[in-house]
């Protein structure tokens, strides 16, 4: 079994800096039979992502799995997109109306822990890839060095804390509102 492969499908942006408009960044995972989207955003046009999609020769119809790091409208609003892609949060594999428990490992090379702070329902994909482990961590990073003092930390000793695990495990962290970059 190969490692997954990790892309970045759009990168996000926070309403400070768009004039009101905000979107999570939207990733794929794939494996070597799974088609993974996490955090499908909230966008003015989905069409953006269905494009992107298409680049890649892949369908809405075509993606497995669906997961959503917490639980903000920007990070999941786009979900209906894809009708056949079992759900997964914090809470569990949502599969039609049954949620049902997890295990970490969501399939070999990727992890699932949590790690709250932003929200209580925070969690972060560890995706172990050949050159290291990508973390994609919704919001317990928007963007590199942004922001310090999170403003909408519902408990901010536990995001410092998700914060500096992330780093820890992490060589690359994928934000939840920006592009990748490397953990120092």
């Amino acid at each position: 079994m190969s490692n997954p492969i990790v892309k970045i499908l759009l990168p996000g942006y926070v309403s400070a800096e768009s004039g009101g408009h905000s979107c999570s960044t939207v990733t794929l995972v794939q494996t070597d039979d799974k088609n993974i989207i996490v955090d499908p955003g909230t966008l003015s046009n989905p069409q953006i992502l269905l494009d992107k999609l298409t680049e890649l020769n892949l369908t809405p119809e075509q993606i497995d799995i669906v997961f959503i790091t917490h639980s903000h409208p920007d990070h999941y609003r786009q979900i209906g997109m894809f009708p056949k892609a079992k759900m997964l949060d914090y809470w569990g594999w949502w599969i039609d109306d049954v949620c049902e428990d997890y295990k970490n490992e969501l399939v070999p090379n990727i992890e699932i822990i949590k790690t709250p702070g932003h929200s209580s329902d925070s969690v972060t994909v560890i995706v172990k890839i050949d050159k290291g482990k990508i973390a994609i961590c919704g919001d317990v990073f928007w963007k590199e060095n942004f922001p310090v003092d999170d403003p909408y930390a519902s408990e901010k000793d536990k995001l410092t804390d998700s914060r500096k695990k992330i780093i820890e495990i992490a060589d690359w962290i994928i934000p939840g509102h920006g592009e990748m970059f490397k953990t120092k």
